[in-house]
């Protein structure tokens, strides 16, 4: 304990240093509260109890600010100023960010920059970005952290352990991204979008998903205009490493063609956290015709809408998405009149039900075909079987129709193959034929004396 002491004076865990760099990483800067909830929300349960507000949340963070202040003694974190509220905010220097990233699996060209100085204003834009990825995550308690913990505690956690899942894990978030419409990733000239947010969990079905979060300041054609820099940036095209050209963003992240078949480009998520003075209910409407040629569709003649070449643009407040996370009817598409979960949103339904129901209809095309074949095929065995039984040879005898067997054998012909001696006898009445034929010809037979005895018969 005194060794561990020593290189961590504050007396932080392993793991809770490793919660920060996590969270730091992706998020650039955060309160301690907000790196709490992330990365450990099941002490959220465990001090709930706790009066007033403030003890439980000295609490429950306990643990993070501890982390906290061991790796600002190893130059690994920084404070960086304070929110509105007073919450003291942090991020990673540089040789922070070098650790984050291998705690995030990340190359360090993907860690961007310390976000130094960002609480200077106090950080509002941040912070609505870190409530947003909270709400999209949804962050489960681990249950077995609890397992001494009081039977409320515990059922309040199972309950939230049972509520819809989110969407990622904090690795799967990106910040600040760059989105040269010009330059290069590392060099990004002008005309570009920077994303608020890049999501990409293809675990849960979201391979690909930008997210602009507005804390209603902008006017909708301020966010018209940057919706405009994301069309010039996916369709921006540049030679991939193979020597073919391909769509810029697909040289960096993996999105496979759309379960409906569209060839729409990644969806932009936007996130209304309803701060400043606009009214996103006045603004989404306004937006909506404002860029309705980057996402309007083509209609179908089933009624569904083709997307090839559009951007889906998705709108929802921060206070739905809280509320119903991303499994809940928090969503508007543009171009849509009803809310959604954010998959059908991003999705095409309708074309993905035409879609079903031309593939169904074609399943029965064919079965129909191959049972028409199938009857006609036996249609024509069946004429076929008749015209052969009409030929079939009867016995002259009987009258019994001939087997296969004794029909081959009467048409048999070739070298060496012996003429059969009753052609228009059945088998038995060849059998009875041959059989009195042979008694007739014994009894014909009379014998012959010679000296000395019998010695032969001679046919009378």
């Amino acid at each position: 304990m005194t060794g561990k002491r020593i290189t961590n004076s504050a007396g932080s865990t392993n793991s809770s240093r490793g919660d920060v760099l996590r969270v730091l990483g992706a998020l650039k800067v955060a309160t301690t509260d907000q790196i709490q909830r992330i990365g450990a929300p099941h002490l959220s349960f465990r001090h709930a109890d706790k009066q007033p507000p403030s003890k439980e949340k000295q609490a429950r963070t306990a643990s993070h600010t501890g982390a906290l202040c061991d790796l600002r003694t190893h130059g690994l974190s920084e404070n960086g100023g304070s929110t509105q509220t007073g919450e003291s905010l942090r991020n990673l220097t540089l040789k922070g960010l070098e650790a984050a990233s291998h705690e995030l699996r990340r190359p360090m060209t993907d860690m961007g920059t310390t976000a130094r100085g960002a609480g200077s204003s106090g950080a509002s834009h941040p912070m609505a970005v870190n409530e947003t990825v909270i709400a999209l995550l949804r962050p489960k308690p681990d249950m077995a952290k609890l397992a001494d913990d009081l039977p409320h505690i515990r059922a309040a956690a199972q309950a939230a352990v049972d509520a819809p899942d989110g969407i990622g894990t904090i690795a799967s978030y990106f910040t600040e991204v760059p989105l040269p419409a010009t330059g290069t990733w590392n060099t990004p000239g002008k005309g570009g979008a920077q994303a608020d947010l890049v999501l990409t969990a293809p675990q849960d079905q979201v391979p690909l998903l930008f997210i602009e979060v507005d804390n209603c300041h902008e006017t909708a054609e301020e966010l018209a205009m940057k919706l405009e820099k994301y069309a010039r940036f996916l369709q921006r095209k540049v030679k991939d490493t193979d020597g073919k050209e391909r769509p810029m963003w697909r040289t960096r992240w993996t999105a496979p063609a759309t379960s409906s078949g569209d060839r729409a480009h990644p969806p932009v998520l936007l996130v209304f956290n309803h701060i400043g003075d606009r009214n996103p209910n006045n603004t989404i409407p306004r937006l909506i015709d404002l860029t309705r040629h980057l996402w309007a569709g083509q209609r179908q003649k089933g009624g569904h809408h083709h997307y090839d070449g559009k951007i889906p643009i998705i709108a929802t407040g921060l206070r739905n998405l809280r509320e119903h996370g991303p499994a809940g009817p928090a969503f508007l598409r543009f171009g849509r009149d009803h809310m959604q979960p954010l998959l059908e949103a991003v999705g095409n339904p309708r074309r993905e039900t035409a879609d079903a129901r031309a593939r169904e209809e074609t399943r029965r095309a064919q079965q129909e075909y191959k049972a028409q074949v199938r009857r006609a095929a036996e249609e024509q065995a069946a004429k076929k079987a008749a015209e052969r039984e009409a030929r079939r040879p009867a016995c002259a005898v009987c009258g019994a129709k001939f087997t296969d067997e004794r029909w081959e054998a009467v048409r048999a012909a070739g070298w060496g193959t012996p003429e059969d001696t009753h052609p228009s006898l059945c088998d038995d009445c060849k059998h009875q034929a041959v059989n009195e034929r042979q008694e007739q010809d014994q009894a014909a037979e009379v014998p012959v004396q010679k000296a000395g005895g019998w010695l032969s018969r001679r046919r009378i």
